[in-house]
Formats: C-alpha cells, structure tokens, sequence
C-alpha cells in the first residue's frame, strides 16, 4: 500500500529546495522507489493529485517508468496531460515512454 502522507510530505521538501540543490536527487530516489513498487497504487495516486504535486512529480516520470515498465501507468500519464494542459508534460511523457522501451 502506497504511503501518500509519505509521498506528499516528500513533494513538499522537494519544493522548498532550489532546483540545483544536490539534495534533490535524495527526493527524487526516495519518491521513484516509493511509486515504484505497486504501479496500481501509483495511477490510482497519481489521478488524485493536484496541479502542483504532478509538477513535481513529472521531473521523475521517466525513472518511474523505467522501472514499472507498464503502458498503463504511460495512459495514465497523458490522462493527466490533458487534465492539466498548462504544464505541458508531453516531452515528460516521451521520455518515459522511450524509457519503457529501452
């Protein structure tokens, strides 16, 4: 079962760092192993997040990808290109995608 207190608490610190901040990588191992492990729990977390936790949530769509390896959770990815149009998460959703198939 998918932590989302976890998850949440984890975009959250993330947030408050600057973007070349070297503690950004600790954020973004912790949070891809998190929806890593059950691709389910993830879609069903993902389709009930907001506009900004899927902003910071799209800098790790590709790693996740890479490990689940599912053309479900990609779907899942352009439901919410077209839900949240203005952050533009289609170059996010190629990449994952060319992840999945690599």
């Amino acid at each position: 079962m998918l932590d989302t207190s976890l998850v949440k608490s984890l975009i959250i610190e993330r947030s408050k760092l600057h973007m070349n901040d070297p503690k950004v990588y600790e954020y973004w191992g912790k949070l891809t192993e998190l929806l890593s492990r059950n691709v389910e729990d993830t879609i069903n977390y993902l389709n009930h997040c907001s506009e900004e936790e899927i902003y910071w949530l799209s800098e790790i769509f590709e790693d996740i990808s890479a490990k689940v390896n599912c053309q479900k959770y990609i779907e899942c990815l352009k439901k919410l290109d077209k839900k949240y149009s203005n952050l533009n998460l289609s170059m996010d959703i190629k990449v994952a995608e060319e992840w999945m198939e690599g």
